[in-house]
């Protein structure tokens, strides 16, 4: 079946948007702001990752939590998660961002610690001989690999599962993140083993919104078909780094920007 092309039209919108949006002054109302502030890329990608799970609800909210989170670890997150003591953890317990709560953060310093000993750092617990892959398995397995130690079963549901049909909305923006160039000075492109082109699209109810709108979207839900399809659809545009164009649909999306052609 052949593929249905991009219109030009909607190509030159989605450079405008994106020469317009992503930029610096994207960061001031975006959670990537708190991984942005850690000069340690350790750091950065830990408190990148927590970041990341907490990042449903107001964004103000999201910043607010996380940037406690991060006083929580003491400002050191690769430290604290390698040395907390046992006490230090039960710090933890009176953390809450809407469902996630004190006894889920528990376990995710315990997990991040686990992978960053096993795998020399977050990056390498998304890979399989070296490689990513298709991002839809290389999250399934990072989340294998999460939950490897003994951990509550309430726990399981802050880490999304593309094989049950999860848009992993949270995991692929934390990629995004980490992996995509700092070009533009919004990414940090810490991770150098992933490639911007196996990326895939952080879906959410503002990126969908603005891509249906646009013809790049056709399929109602947003679920993991939703994110293949609307990726597949940004490779057109730009093979090696299509999710750079989440940038411009999330702003069009937040900004009620124009969408004529």
């Amino acid at each position: 079946m052949p593929r249905h092309r991009v219109r030009v039209d909607v190509k030159d919108l989605l450079e405008e948007a994106y020469a317009r949006f992503a930029t610096p002054g994207f960061i001031p109302d975006d959670p990537i702001q708190v991984p942005r502030s850690f000069a340690d890329p350790r750091d950065a990608e830990v408190i990148g990752f927590l970041t990341a799970t907490i990042a449903w609800g107001q964004r103000r909210t999201i910043i607010t939590n996380a940037f406690r989170l991060a006083r929580m670890l003491d400002d050191q997150p690769a430290s604290f998660i390698r040395d907390a003591s046992e006490a230090e953890l039960d710090h933890l317990d009176r953390f809450v961002h809407r469902t996630f709560q004190g006894v889920d953060l528990r376990y995710f310093v315990k997990a991040l610690r686990h992978l960053v000993k096993e795998h020399d750092g977050l990056e390498g617990a998304f890979l399989q001989q070296g490689r990513f892959g298709y991002a839809g398995e290389a999250i399934s397995r990072f989340k294998d690999r999460f939950f490897a130690l003994e951990h509550p079963g309430r726990t399981r549901k802050h880490v999304a599962d593309p094989r049950r049909g999860s848009n992993a909305k949270r995991i692929n923006m934390f990629l995004r993140w980490m992996v995509r160039p700092d070009d533009r000075g919004v990414d940090l492109g810490l991770w150098k083993r992933i490639n911007a082109s196996e990326l895939m699209v952080p879906l959410d109810v503002h990126t969908g919104r603005v891509a249906r709108d646009l013809g790049l979207l056709k399929r109602g839900q947003d679920d993991w078909k939703s994110v293949v399809e609307l990726t597949e659809k940004l490779s057109q545009l730009d093979p090696h780094d299509p999710v750079r164009f989440d940038l411009a649909l999330f702003g069009l999306g937040v900004s009620g920007g124009d969408l004529s052609p």
